[in-house]
């Protein structure tokens, strides 16, 4: 049995040198085309060919240090960031506009259903007089157009 895994664990430690070991052969056809392969063909001249293993840049330009791509990844994560806060300020404030839209359709609906409408000032407290009621609706008509409209482009 312990030759079994001596024998397996060789094999183990030997296939990935045999694999990186491998030849490429280049030659050239009767028609000019040029090919590679992994045997070298019969009867005609082939080049053998040294592969270098790892990965190839695709641009031609030099790879980031890794402080400028750790620079790179803070400046997106910050980025990143600021758009979610940007996204929940402006939730925040959409949520606000609803309410007070709201609130303010609510006070009207009572200044225009209720005839009588007693208010506390000072401690005491007294009935609004026509004019104030008028007042009331039109500062309420007001808030709902500001509110319950189309948001400006100076509000986001």
């Amino acid at each position: 049995m312990d030759r079994r895994i001596l024998t397996l664990a060789l094999l183990i430690t030997v296939a990935p040198g045999m694999a990186l070991s491998a030849s490429v052969y280049k030659w050239t056809d009767e028609n000019g085309i040029t090919h590679f392969g992994d045997h070298q063909p019969t009867g005609k001249n082939a080049e053998k060919v040294s592969v270098r293993a790892g990965t190839a840049e695709a641009s031609g330009q030099p790879r980031p240090s890794p402080q400028d791509r750790l620079s790179s990844l803070e400046e997106k994560k910050a980025e990143k960031q600021e758009k979610e806060n940007k996204a929940a300020a402006s939730e925040a404030q959409r949520k606000q506009r609803a309410k007070n839209c709201e609130a303010a359709k609510k006070n009207l609906d009572i200044i225009r259903t209720k005839s009588r409408i007693r208010i506390d000032e000072d401690g005491e407290q007294r009935y609004l007089t026509p004019e104030e009621i008028e007042q009331y609706k039109a500062k309420y008509e007001e808030a709902i157009s500001e509110f319950c409209g189309p948001e400006t482009p100076t509000e986001k």
